[in-house]
C-alpha cells in the first residue's frame, strides 16, 4: 500500500465533499492533526476507521487503500493486494509493540540485578536506579502510543467506538482490558472497553 499516494486519495474526495480537515475529524471523534496526517502519507487511518471514513466519503475500504476510484475490472484483483497489504502492515504493529515491551523488561530486570547484587557504593547504585527509571518513563509513554493505537474503546452507554486523544489516554483509570474515558458521542464517562478490531 501507498501511503502517500492514499493520503492524496482521501484529501480528494475529502474536498470533493467539500469538508475540512476538522469536519472530517469531528465526525470520526479524532483530532484534525490524524487526519492531516493521513492526507501527507505519514498515517493511515485505524482499522476501526476505515469503514467510516468510507461512508462520510462515499467510497469504498478497496478504493481507500488502492488510494483510487476502481472499475469492476480491477475490483478483485486490488481488495487481495490490499487485505496482503493490511495483514503485513498491522503484524509490523503488533510486532513492534512486543518488542518494546520484551526490551523494557530485560534491561529493568538488568539494572534492578545489577544494583542490587554487585558490589559498589551506594552512589553509583542510586545513579543506576535513577537510570532505570530515566529510560522507563520513555518507553511507557511508546508502549502507550502503540496501546492506544491498537483498536478502540468502546462506550457501554452508547455503543460508540472511538480512539480517545493521547493525553486522555495517559490520564484515564485502567485494567487491563477496560479504561476510564468521556466518550465523544455520549459524552458520559465510562469504564469503556478495550476492542481490537480483525
Amino acid at each position: 500500500m501507498n501511503q502517500i499516494k492514499i493520503g492524496k486519495f482521501i484529501q480528494e474526495k475529502r474536498k470533493e465533499k467539500n469538508l475540512t480537515q476538522n469536519d472530517i475529524a469531528e465526525k470520526l471523534s479524532i483530532t484534525d492533526k490524524t487526519v492531516s496526517k493521513w492526507e501527507t502519507g505519514k498515517g493511515m487511518p485505524d482499522v476501526s476507521l476505515m469503514l467510516p471514513l468510507c461512508e462520510i466519503l462515499d467510497i469504498s475500504v478497496n478504493e481507500l487503500l488502492s488510494g483510487e476510484n476502481l472499475d469492476n475490472n480491477k475490483y478483485v484483483d486490488k481488495a487481495e493486494e490490499n487485505i496482503i497489504g493490511l495483514v503485513k502492515n498491522n503484524k509490523r504493529k503488533f510486532i513492534l509493540y512486543n518488542l518494546s515491551a520484551v526490551v523494557i523488561i530485560i534491561y529493568t530486570l538488568i539494572l534492578t540485578v545489577v544494583a542490587a547484587y554487585v558490589p559498589m557504593q551506594d552512589w553509583i547504585k542510586i545513579l543506576i536506579v535513577a537510570l532505570a527509571f530515566v529510560l522507563l518513563i520513555p518507553n511507557i509513554f511508546l508502549l502507550s502510543y502503540f496501546d492506544r493505537e491498537a483498536g478502540t474503546f468502546e462506550c457501554i452507554h452508547c455503543g460508540h467506538r472511538f480512539i480517545p486523544t493521547f493525553k486522555a489516554y495517559i490520564m484515564g483509570a485502567h485494567t487491563i482490558t477496560r479504561r476510564r474515558l468521556r466518550c465523544p458521542n455520549c459524552h458520559k464517562k465510562s469504564w469503556c472497553k478495550k476492542r481490537i478490531d480483525e
